[in-house]
Parts: C-alpha cells; sequence; structure tokens
C-alpha cells in the first residue's frame, strides 16, 4: 500500500466538512460544539482542552469547564473529525473530518508544532502485528518526535545544539 491523500478542508470549508460528517453520525451540531471545533481548526498546533476552554471563555465572556471541552473532544475523535496527541495530551482539527484512517504524526519538541501524514505501508504492517496478536479494529497511532524545519534553521543560525 502507497501514502493516500484527501481533500484538505481549511477554514469555514473545514468547519463545515466536520458538521456535515457529525450529523451524518447522527449526532447534533450544538453551538458549543461548533465553537470547540472553531478553536481547535484555528490553532496553529495542538490544541489542550484547558487551552480551548481558556480561549472559549474569553471570547463568550463566560467560564467554559474543561471537563466540557474534554467530553466534545472525545467525540470529536470517536467521530474522526480530531485526532489526539498523546505524548502532549492535545487535539489537532481532522482536516479530512469523517475520513478514518492510521495516522502518523511528526511533533517538533522545540515549537509544538504537529505535522500529520498518512503511509499506508508502514501503518499496514502495524496493524498486521496487532491483528496477528489476536486484536481486531486495529488503528495504528504513531508519535514521531523531533525538531521541525524551521527550529533546526534557528538551532543553526544560533549555534544551538
Amino acid at each position: 500500500m502507497a501514502p493516500h491523500h484527501h481533500h484538505e478542508h481549511t477554514g469555514n470549508s473545514l468547519v463545515a466538512a466536520a458538521r456535515d460528517a457529525l450529523t451524518d453520525k447522527d449526532e447534533q451540531w450544538t453551538t458549543m460544539r461548533a465553537a470547540v471545533f472553531e478553536e481547535l481548526a484555528a490553532a496553529d498546533r495542538p490544541a489542550s482542552a484547558y487551552d480551548i476552554a481558556d480561549l472559549l471563555s474569553a471570547r463568550l465572556g463566560k467560564r467554559v469547564a474543561p471537563n466540557s471541552v474534554y467530553r466534545i473532544l472525545d467525540l470529536f475523535v470517536r467521530t474522526n473529525l480530531a485526532n489526539r496527541i498523546e505524548s502532549a495530551n492535545a487535539y489537532l482539527a481532522n482536516a479530512h473530518p469523517g475520513c478514518r484512517h492510521d495516522c502518523i504524526f511528526l511533533i517538533c519538541d522545540k515549537c509544538g508544532q504537529a505535522v500529520h501524514l498518512d503511509d499506508d505501508r508502514l501503518t499496514g504492517a502495524l496493524r498486521d502485528a496487532g491483528q496477528a496478536a489476536g486484536f481486531a479494529d486495529v488503528r495504528p497511532v504513531v508519535e514521531l518526535r523531533g525538531l521541525c524545519d524551521s527550529c533546526v534553521a534557528s538551532h543553526s543560525s544560533t549555534g544551538e545544539v
């Protein structure tokens, strides 16, 4: 299997695709779910439930509890509207909502940027190994940590190691 590609949604198109994917699963697209998704989609790096709760509290002028945000984020992960970065306890909006696939994340240790990529050859081998060990419905999530190009360039220009 080779890498596969999807139409990557952004901005209003991403929010509309997420709404459609969620309602297609017979879930409601409530005002609070929309607000959480909009904040998640606007983030330039993985965001925690606390980050989103703080942003929403400021935007709405009333306290939004992180527990409420966690419940919504869990729903988004279950319905493939978001991905969870386990090592950072943070979330990324899925740029192709509703598409179930395996995930490989490259996470920068310095700036926190996360890049998602698909490679069915790698994740297929992991899925096959899980199934051979007796697990069903195996869905690999792989996280690779290192430095992004921008941070490597800034390290090089400052002489940092």
